[in-house]
C-alpha cells in the first residue's frame, strides 16, 4: 500500500489494482487513511491562478517493456494477446484524467515515439491531438535517432502566474543532450522580460556536481552534458524569477539542487511503472507540484506488471522509478532575492 500522491487538499493510496482517493482536504494536515500518517501539502498564499500539466517518456510504438539493447534478460514485459499496445492504454489514460482536471495548457516533454517512424508519430498525434490548442511538445531522444528534426521548436508560454520555457535538448542520433548557447540566451532574454516565476522544461534531465560517483565530467553523461547544465544553472542563478527545471529521460521521480540551490526535477514516465503525470498549481504566491499515477483499471494492471523491470541486472526498479513522496509531491521553494 503506497500513498502515491499528496496535495494541499487530496490524498491518493494505491494498493495493487485499488485506488482510495481522499478529496477536499485541509492543507498542512495529519490525516490517516488506510492506516498510514500522511499530511497534506501547505497551499502557498492567494487565489489559484493557473493549472497547467505535463507527460514525458510516452513511447508509441515500443513492444517490449524492460528491455536493455538486445540482452535476454528482463523480466521484458508485453503486451498480453489480444491487448491494445500498452503504449495506447497508458497514455490514453494520462490523457483522460488530464482532460477531467482541464487545465490551462500540458506539455509533452519528449520520448514521444519508439523510434521517430511516421507511424509512431501519427499515433501520438492521433492520442494527443484531441487536447487542442493547450498542447505543447517537444521532441526527445527517441525521437531524433535518425536526424528528425520534429518538434524541435523552443517555446515560451506565458499564463496567468507563470511562464513556462519548453526547451529542446535532443541531438539529433544521440542518446545524450545538450542545451545551445543560442538556447540559453533565449531563455535568459526571455527570463528578463517578465517578473512572473518562469519553470524551464526539458526532456534530458541535467548534470550536476555528484551527478556521477566518481566526480567525473564525462561529456557522454545520460543527460544534458556538465559543461551546458553549468550554463544553464548560471543562468538560473542570475535570474531569480527562474524556479526550477525538470525533465523526463531517466524513467524516474527525482529531486536534486543546481549549484544556485534551485531544484532540477525528474518525472517519471507514462509508459510503464508507476505510469504518472504531473499537475502545476500556480498560486498567488507559489507553485505546487503534484504527480498522479494513472488510474484507469487497464493503466494499473499494465504498470503493477511492470514493477519488477530490470530485475535480472540487479536493479530495484520499483524504488527506482517511484522515488519519494516528497519527489513527486511538493511545493517550489521561493528564491530569496
Amino acid at each position: 500500500m503506497e500513498v502515491t500522491t499528496v496535495a494541499d487538499d487530496l490524498v491518493v493510496i494505491h494498493d495493487g489494482l485499488s485506488v482510495y482517493r481522499y478529496d477536499g482536504l485541509t492543507p498542512s494536515t495529519s490525516y490517516t487513511f488506510n492506516g498510514i500518517e500522511v499530511t497534506t501539502l501547505a497551499r502557498p498564499h492567494g487565489e489559484l491562478l493557473s493549472t497547467f500539466a505535463t507527460v514525458n517518456d510516452v513511447h508509441f510504438g515500443e513492444l517490449e517493456c524492460g528491455k536493455i539493447d538486445d540482452d535476454p534478460k528482463g523480466p521484458i514485459q508485453r503486451s498480453r494477446p489480444g491487448e491494445p499496445p500498452y503504449p495506447e492504454i497508458m497514455n490514453r489514460g494520462a490523457v483522460a484524467e488530464i482532460s477531467a482536471l482541464n487545465p490551462q495548457h500540458i506539455f509533452v516533454k519528449g520520448d514521444l515515439t519508439c523510434f521517430g517512424s511516421d507511424e509512431e508519430f501519427a499515433a501520438f498525434e492521433n492520442c494527443y491531438g484531441q487536447l487542442g490548442e493547450k498542447l505543447h511538445v517537444i521532441r526527445g531522444n527517441h525521437d531524433s535517432y535518425l536526424g528528425q528534426h520534429k518538434y524541435d521548436e523552443d517555446q515560451w508560454i506565458a499564463m496567468p502566474g507563470i511562464c513556462v520555457a519548453l526547451m529542446d535538448t535532443a541531438i539529433p542520433t544521440e542518446t545524450t543532450g545538450d542545451i545551445a548557447t543560442g538556447q540559453l540566451t533565449w531563455l535568459a532574454e526571455h527570463a528578463a522580460s517578465t517578473e512572473l516565476p518562469v519553470l524551464v522544461m526539458g526532456h534530458h534531465q541535467q548534470w550536476t556536481p555528484g551527478a556521477q560517483a566518481d566526480g567525473h565530467r564525462s561529456q557522454g553523461y545520460f543527460g544534458i552534458n556538465p559543461d551546458s547544465s553549468d550554463a544553464l544553472n548560471a543562468v538560473v542563478a542570475k535570474h531569480q524569477n527562474i524556479i526550477g527545471y525538470t525533465a523526463g529521460h531517466t524513467h524516474r521521480h527525482r529531486v536534486r539542487q543546481m549549484e544556485c540551490g534551485v531544484p532540477t526535477i525528474e518525472i517519471g514516465c507514462v509508459k510503464d511503472f508507476p505510469g504518472t503525470w504531473a499537475e502545476y498549481r500556480v498560486f498567488e504566491g507559489g507553485v505546487m507540484q503534484v504527480v498522479h499515477r494513472i488510474s484507469t483499471p487497464q493503466a494499473l494492471d499494465w504498470s503493477e506488471r511492470c514493477r519488477h523491470l530490470y530485475e535480472d541486472f540487479g536493479i530495484d526498479y520499483e524504488s527506482y522509478a517511484l522515488g519519494t513522496l516528497n519527489d513527486r509531491c511538493f511545493v517550489f521553494p521561493t528564491r530569496a532575492e
